[in-house]
């Protein structure tokens, strides 16, 4: 099951000072402390311009509220994610490096069959058999080399194998991605993401209509 974790959220208050800005006939000039202190109308006028409609401009200041974030998913979870532009990777712990080091059974989720684990777990046993200097094995009479051992173990992973990786979003993106995936048929899943956006501060107030 998908999980979220670790959140950091930065330019909240800033982005919503700026958010006035169009209607600013004064220089705009350095914030003080007492000036970044949100006063009822800041708030207002957040709630009015962050509930438009997706797409008609008027909640873009919601793209400076910068949120980052853990998150641990299956892989099937990727390319629907993937969809979304207004996010960037920071780094994620990697099939490629250590699949062949990982507790397969622990890495995938409980609707991955017991006989696709093993399976899994063959090809990363025979792996970690070469011994130094091995390039090739020989089962039941057929040669492998070992970089075939190593596509069989990439190639048979399941999507229900999960992964974590550390993105970088802001509360705009993250409007689009609630308001499309808050009823999808991948609810344990999405129906997390959208409950951890849920707890955002004021994502709730400034991105979602009552």
């Amino acid at each position: 099951m998908l999980k979220v974790f670790n959140t950091r959220v930065y330019g909240l208050e800033e982005s919503i000072m700026a958010s006035g800005y169009p209607m600013r006939s004064d220089e705009i000039t350095d914030w003080t402390e007492e000036e970044i202190k949100l006063t009822e109308k800041d708030i207002t006028r957040a709630v009015k311009l962050g509930t438009v409609p997706t797409g008609s401009g008027h909640d873009n200041f919601l793209k400076g509220i910068i949120v980052q974030y853990d998150v641990k998913y299956p892989n099937y979870w990727t390319p629907q994610f993937q969809r979304y532009s207004f996010h960037d990777i920071v780094s994620s712990n990697s099939k490629m490096h250590r699949m062949t080091k990982m507790n397969i059974k622990e890495c995938c989720n409980k609707y991955v069959d017991d006989v696709v684990v093993e399976n899994l777990r063959k090809w990363v046993d025979l792996y970690n058999s070469f011994e130094a200097g091995m390039n090739e094995i020989s089962i039941e009479g057929v040669i492998y080399s070992k970089y075939e051992i190593f596509m069989k173990v990439i190639s048979n992973a399941p999507l229900g194998f999960e992964q974590t990786m550390r993105v970088t979003s802001n509360y705009l993106q993250l409007k689009t991605i609630y308001l499309q995936r808050k009823h999808h048929k991948l609810k344990e899943d999405w129906g997390t993401f959208c409950e951890w956006c849920e707890t955002l501060p004021h994502f709730k107030e400034f991105c979602l209509k009552k």
